[in-house]
């Protein structure tokens, strides 16, 4: 099972990356003026989210500096022991949602610091991959097109990327366990 996820992991990004521009190709769409026209529009998007950035920003230090994430996992990490979830998992389910940045650096030390082959690092690596940087996500794309109520987005993102961690920890447990 292991060799087949290998494979499809290998040749899944190239085939994708291959289809769209032959794709549009074949539909008479001008692919490298469509490309060009969304590189300029995407540039004067960038200047107008930078203050919605820097706000997220500011919001993570604060979280993590103050020591409310040390906190919460030193909360909730005996339970998740006994349900046979590591507890250097949890600070990565926090972060994510947060901080694209931050998680992938905290997965980056679980690597190093259990391996990548070890229970830890897969469930770290899975994780990564299978959640997203939701206020990340929400701050830019809502900020770029003005919506300033997204509280029913927020609670739906949140929610799927609590289900996503769950899920990437069940999935972990079943293949590599």
């Amino acid at each position: 099972m292991l060799s087949w996820i290998n494979l499809v992991s290998a040749w899944s990004i190239p085939i994708i990356i291959a289809f769209i521009p032959l794709y549009a190709y074949t539909r008479k769409v001008p692919v490298y003026e469509s490309f060009v026209d969304g590189a300029k529009d995407g540039f004067s998007t960038a200047i107008g989210i930078i203050p919605h950035l820097v706000g997220m920003m500011v919001a993570i230090s604060v979280f993590r500096s103050s020591g409310a994430l040390e906190f919460f996992v030193g909360w909730t990490g005996s339970f998740l022991q006994t349900l046979g979830v590591p507890s250097e998992i949890l600070p990565l389910g926090i972060l994510r949602p947060l901080t694209g940045t931050g998680s992938l650096a905290y997965t980056t030390e679980l690597i190093r610091a259990y391996g990548p082959d070890s229970m830890i690092g897969r469930m770290a690596s899975t994780i990564q991959g299978s959640t997203d940087t939701t206020l990340y996500v929400l701050t830019v794309y809502f900020g770029a097109v003005g919506i300033r109520n997204g509280r029913y987005a927020l609670k739906v993102g949140l929610f799927s990327d609590l289900v996503g961690f769950i899920a990437a920890i069940a999935v972990c447990l079943l293949v590599f366990g």
